[in-house]
């Protein structure tokens, strides 16, 4: 089978040519409605990387690629609210704590939604969340400065650093509570509508059989680079999104037909080191790869919004959303190695 003919990608096809991208300016000015989130729930689509037996697709990683390429391009908010929910999947498929067999099913099935709170782990060797052992569980203290899918997720992976330099994940519910308490919704410039605020712990507990994972921080930052220096699949999506846009303008034809060469290209070339057999290796080829992604990103939008003219400065152009949400994803999951590259390599552009 192709992973055109995939199940799940024509599900997500579906998904986005019938209701995410009909509503996707309008979603960008009101919010993700409750309504998406139900669809994505009862699409199989949250259990796109999850086991089999667990009520998941157990899908090869290229499936999960075109899925989140495909969503990406019809309406960016929506995805990034629904990415934030294989994170704590993987991760609970890999432990064998008693956490597993209380959620790994739920959110396998999409009868749960997760979201995450642990990206400010990469800020080590500052600290945003202490975590500290206490009664036989683990206190959590600090500031989550971005929390995504606050009222559409039903509970979060949350993250905290120990004393020791030990990273402690744990999940709890997506709700206010004692010792969690969330800001108003952020006003951003690009995702404002995928519900984010910062999360305010002060003395949040949680018991023992909460935890789903403890490793050293050199560790996790070990196996978390890789995935920050691959090219993401949410950039190709909104990128061949704005290259449709051109497409339908007859005096930007020949600038799109050039255009989506290039960008063919670097996706196949991003998308065979994201499938090389160990991931911390070939990791400047990787930020190489995703780097050349941005620049086509950027000119690819840029260029729907010069097609647009003057229509594009209107807040329900699809020419301006697509540049808005290729501003954000240019810093979306940014560490400082990646933006010290990236600084880099746009001094050098001529």
């Amino acid at each position: 089978m192709t992973t055109a003919a995939h199940p799940l990608v024509v599900r997500a096809r579906q998904l986005a040519t019938g209701l995410l991208g009909p509503h996707a300016e309008r979603v960008d000015q009101e919010g993700v409605p409750a309504s998406h989130v139900k669809a994505l729930k009862g699409s199989g689509l949250l259990g796109v990387n999850a086991p089999t037996e667990y009520g998941g697709a157990a899908a090869p990683p290229a499936v999960a690629r075109d899925t989140a390429e495909i969503l990406a391009g019809a309406c960016c908010s929506t995805w990034f609210v629904l990415t934030q929910h294989y994170t704590p999947v993987k991760l609970l498929a890999s432990t064998e704590l008693p956490v597993r067999e209380r959620l790994l099913g739920p959110l396998a099935r999409g009868e749960l939604l997760s979201g995450i709170a642990y990206a400010h782990v990469r800020a080590f060797p500052r600290v945003p969340v202490r975590a500290t052992p206490e009664r036989g569980g683990w206190r959590f203290d600090g500031t989550v400065p971005w929390y995504t899918g606050w009222t559409l997720n039903d509970v979060m992976l949350l993250a905290g650093v120990s004393e020791a330099g030990e990273v402690v994940f744990a999940f709890t519910e997506a709700r206010e509570q004692p010792g969690l308490r969330p800001t108003a919704p952020m006003r951003l410039a690009a995702l404002s509508a995928a519900h984010t605020v910062s999360l305010e712990l002060n003395g949040l507990w949680l018991p023992r059989d909460s935890i789903v994972l403890r490793t050293p921080q050199t560790k996790f930052a070990q196996v978390d680079r890789p995935r920050n220096t691959n090219a993401s699949p949410a950039v190709f999506g909104v990128a061949y999104a704005a290259l449709d846009l051109l497409e339908a303008a007859p005096e930007a034809k020949e600038t799109a037909g050039s255009l989506r060469s290039r960008l063919d290209e670097a996706r196949r070339e991003a998308y065979a080191l994201w499938d090389h057999p160990v991931p911390h290796e070939r990791i400047e080829e990787r930020l190489a790869w995703k780097l050349r992604a941005h620049d086509l990103l950027r000119t690819t939008t840029t260029a729907a919004l010069v097609a647009g003219g003057g229509r594009s400065m209107a807040l329900g152009s699809r020419a301006q959303r697509l540049a808005r949400e290729a501003m954000f994803l240019l810093v979306q999951g940014q560490t400082a190695e990646v933006r010290q590259a990236h600084l880099g390599h746009l001094s050098e552009i001529p």
